[in-house]
This record gives C-alpha cells, sequence and structure tokens, in this order.
C-alpha cells in the first residue's frame, strides 16, 4: 500500500489514531483516561515550595497534584494558570508549565508575549506576505501569535477561523484563571485531535469503524510488544526498564568488515519511530556495535538528522566513557500498556 494514510479508530473503547507510510505504521496515538493529557491546562494552587529544586507543589483538581519548575516569587495558595507538558513518572507528579500556549493546525497563540512569527519553514516571500495579512485581519489584543509551517498551501479563511478560535479560547482562558479552587479548564487535544493538528502532509483519511484490523494496524501494534526492532542490516532491541530504557544493536549474522557500521546507522535511522511508537521516553542510553571513532561521528550525525523531524522533544547528551550514547527524551506520551497489548 503506497502513499500515507490517516487511520482514526478505536482500541478497546479508547480512541486511537494511526500515521501509516507505505503500509508501515509511523505513528501511533492511543488516549490515556486515567492521566491528564499533555496540553490540558488547570488552574492551580500553590501548596507548598521544593527545597533545594526551586519548584512548587501545585494542588489539582481532584485530589492531584502538579510540580512546576523554576518556581520563583510564588506564595502558598496562590492561584496560578499552568499547562500540563508531559506524563507523571509513576506515581510522581504531574509535570506543567505556567507559559501556557494555545495550539492548533495553523496557529499557536501565545498570552504575555506580544509579537507576530511565521514559522521559518515558510521561506517564500510572497506567502508570508501573504499570511501575516491574514493574520492582521483578525488578530488584535496583547496576545502572540506564531504562523505554523502547515499555512503553506492551506486555505486563508481556514487559517483566519483557526486564528480566531485560538484566540477567543484563550481570553476566556485567561478569564478564569483567577480563584481559590483548582479547576480544569481544558481537557487536551484527544488522539483525532491532534491527528488533524499535527498530521498536516497529504494523507488519505480513514474514519470507518474497525479500519485499525482492516488495514492491519493492529497487527502491528501487537509487534511492538516485542523488544526487537528488525533493521534489515542487523538487528536492535529496546527494553525499557525503570530507571531507563536500554537499546542493543548488534549485527546479526553478518561478519563482513563493514557489517558493525552499517549496523549502527540502521539503528540510528530506526530509533525515533521506534520510541515513539513504544511511547518510550526519559533517559535512553544504547549500545551500538563497537566502532572507530572516526565511525561514532557519522552515527551521531545519523541520529541527529533521524531526530531533527521526530515531534516528540529529545536531546541528544553525547558518548560516555564506556561507549554507550545516551539520550534524553521528554515524556510526552505514556508506554504501550502490557494489558492494552494482551487484549488486542
Amino acid at each position: 500500500m503506497k502513499g500515507r494514510s490517516i487511520i482514526l479508530d478505536h482500541i478497546n473503547g479508547l480512541e486511537a489514531a494511526a500515521y501509516l507510510v507505505d503500509g508501515q505504521l509511523d505513528d501511533l496515538l492511543i488516549d490515556q483516561p486515567e492521566a491528564p493529557r499533555p496540553g490540558a491546562i488547570y488552574r492551580a494552587i500553590c501548596d507548598r515550595p521544593i527545597k533545594g529544586q526551586g519548584g512548587m507543589m501545585l494542588r489539582l483538581p481532584e485530589g492531584g497534584t502538579a510540580f512546576l519548575r523554576a518556581a520563583k516569587g510564588l506564595r502558598q495558595g496562590q492561584p496560578l494558570l499552568v499547562q500540563v507538558t508531559g506524563y507523571a513518572e509513576g506515581a510522581k507528579a504531574v509535570p506543567v508549565t505556567d507559559r501556557v500556549l494555545f495550539k492548533s493546525r495553523y496557529a499557536i497563540v501565545t498570552p504575555g508575549k506580544p509579537g507576530l512569527n511565521i514559522s521559518r519553514q515558510i521561506v517564500d516571500e510572497d506567502i508570508r506576505d501573504n499570511l501575516l495579512a491574514v493574520a492582521h485581519e483578525v488578530h488584535e489584543g496583547d496576545h502572540g501569535l506564531i504562523l505554523r509551517s502547515s499555512c503553506e498551501g492551506a486555505d486563508p479563511a481556514e487559517i483566519a477561523d483557526d486564528i480566531t478560535a485560538m484566540l477567543d479560547l484563550a481570553d476566556a482562558v485567561l478569564a478564569d484563571a483567577t480563584g481559590d479552587q483548582p479547576e480544569a479548564l481544558t481537557e487536551g487535544d484527544s488522539p483525532h485531535v491532534l491527528a488533524w493538528r499535527d498530521w498536516t502532509g497529504a494523507s488519505e483519511i480513514v474514519t470507518e469503524p474497525g479500519s485499525f484490523a482492516a488495514r492491519g494496524v493492529l497487527d502491528q501494534i501487537v509487534a511492538l510488544g516485542q523488544a526487537l526492532v528488525p533493521l534489515g542490516e542487523g538487528q536492535m532491541y529496546v527494553e525499557p526498564t525503570r530507571a531507563l530504557v536500554a537499546v542493543d544493536v548488534n549485527t546479526g549474522s553478518d561478519t563482513s568488515p563493514a557489517a558493525a557500521l552499517k549496523a549502527n546507522l540502521a539503528a540510528a535511522r530506526a530509533l525515533p519511530r521506534a520510541l515513539r511508537l513504544r511511547g518510550l521516553g526519559g533517559q535512553i542510553s544504547v549500545d551500538f556495535v563497537s566502532i572507530s571513532k572516526a565511525h561514532r561521528k557519522q552515527v551521531e550525525q545519523s541520529l541527529r538528522a533521524s531526530f531533527k523531524n521526530d515531534p516528540v522533544e529529545t536531546s541528544l547528551v553525547g558518548w560516555t566513557p564506556m561507549g554507550l550514547f545516551e539520550l534524553q527524551r521528554k515524556r510526552e506520551r505514556l508506554p504501550l500498556s502490557a494489558d492494552l497489548l494482551r487484549r488486542l
């Protein structure tokens, strides 16, 4: 099956979205109703400072707790508008930021940060000028506005409607920022909305119930429960532990002189997709096949190119004295649960 497809369906009653490239699963979003969604906005109440970390514990609705880093000048009992930045690790508090933004398919509204910016990926000056004209027609007030790269080639009326909707949402949320009790102001985007918002390339859209089974998506999800990631040139094993995600690369049956470099480069290309589909984040340690320092530079360049367009923020830390390569990845998604995989 050639081309790109977006499949919108449900898995065991959970809303889910799959992005296929030439029939291969390239991205996967499954709703996690037991946890606050990243992007959800709350009016939180400052609870207690965390000495030594410069942070503040916050109270959320229904007894929930959140943690805000670099929380200076806050006092106990103070209401604060915060946005969820990722999923909590285990029983830890939900990570949040006080830099709230409102993101949609074409526009990002940034309250308190005035200015109008256009994605640098749009380089045509005529297109940029036209987008500026569209934005100026509907953008008023002190909110900042960023026009995303998806605006290129889009209908100006749709862009204007999107900007207006985000501005109205920002005004409504900011109007509820004060109060003496914690409250959920937005729920965050569901998988189907995220698919519309972020998977913006030309794609076939499939919405019929049962499409995951009919298009082979369920079989590919089941395969994600295995640690082995076939590379074609060598093998890679991705195994999450309590402390970190361990990745092991080997050459398989290839004993040629170039086998080590070929396997490592193939693993570098495949790693972002393997982590993305499994919902893995945090500290990642990769044990590449032993290679020379000159070849290490090639592998690192391949890693940087591979993660450049990955939607989850990932920092490439570098090589350790023992020859491992370390990465730090934002926990924007929860790992695929063994219980869910068993029920497929």
